[in-house]
């Protein structure tokens, strides 16, 4: 009877039930959320990424592509794309709100953007929202997966509450960064759960990386030259810090 309530649900919603073979999880998660929804609230209007990990277990070599399609969106929210093999350090291919400019919006199919992603491997799918300044909303968002743009074969719904008139009271960030200096790894813990945007760059100002983080985050620092850096720290509601590390091999 539950199966039967959750099947109807997901056909009024709008969403495709989960398929064999791909899953669908926020990165450093373990909830399975093909075919499903997940709820962020955007406390602020600054922007802030959403990363999902879409898993290939079907037996057989894919070159997905993502579709977006805004369900319901306020006025004057943009978003953005990011869409990349498991393994690429910078990503994949990034979109910019000018470049995804019909609804629903498919990414390329040119040689250039499509990978191919083994059985065994995950592609790295990062949703960039920007809420519109001074109002009150939320809105819907749905990605699907399929191998030609037009045949879906799984999704994620992405529900973002944004609602500026009312800000609850928030426990100020921080951060415990260990070990400081570090050789191999450097260890972030924040103190909530909330979204945090974090940059890291050398001295002169050059971006290392930057990543979204929910909970603790190990960073691979064995391949980075020794020397001072500096970890900024962005987020709804918060105001923005940095730290400086030390990386010595």
């Amino acid at each position: 009877m539950k199966k039967l309530v959750l099947l109807l649900f997901l056909s009024l919603f709008g969403g495709l039930t989960a398929q064999d073979g791909i899953s669908i999880m926020i990165d450093g998660q373990t909830t399975e959320l093909s075919g499903g929804v997940y709820t962020v609230v955007a406390a602020s209007n600054l922007t802030f990424d959403v990363p999902f990990d879409v898993f290939n277990t079907t037996g057989q070599s894919h070159q997905w592509r993502v579709t977006r399609k805004k369900v319901s969106v306020g006025a004057g929210w943009t978003d953005g794309l990011c869409w990349g093999h498991g393994t690429d350090p910078f990503g994949g291919t990034c979109f910019s709100s000018g470049q995804m400019n019909t609804n629903p919006w498919t990414t390329p199919g040119s040689v250039g953007v499509l990978f191919t992603i083994n059985d065994g491997e995950y592609g790295k799918m990062k949703a960039s929202i920007d809420p519109e300044d001074l109002s009150t909303s939320t809105s819907h968002y749905r990605y699907y997966i399929s191998d030609d743009g037009v045949n879906y074969t799984d999704s994620v719904d992405l529900i973002v509450d944004f609602t500026a008139a009312i800000k609850a009271i928030k426990e100020p960030f921080s951060v415990t960064i260990a070990p400081n200096p570090a050789s191999d790894y450097l260890t972030i813990t924040p103190n909530n759960t909330d979204p945090v945007t974090i940059k890291m760059s050398d001295i002169l100002g050059n971006l290392i990386l930057k990543e979204t983080i929910y909970s603790t985050k190990k960073i691979d620092v064995s391949d980075i030259k020794s020397g001072v850096y500096i970890l900024s720290f962005e987020g709804s509601g918060m105001k923005s810090f940095s730290r400086k590390v030390i990386v010595r091999h």
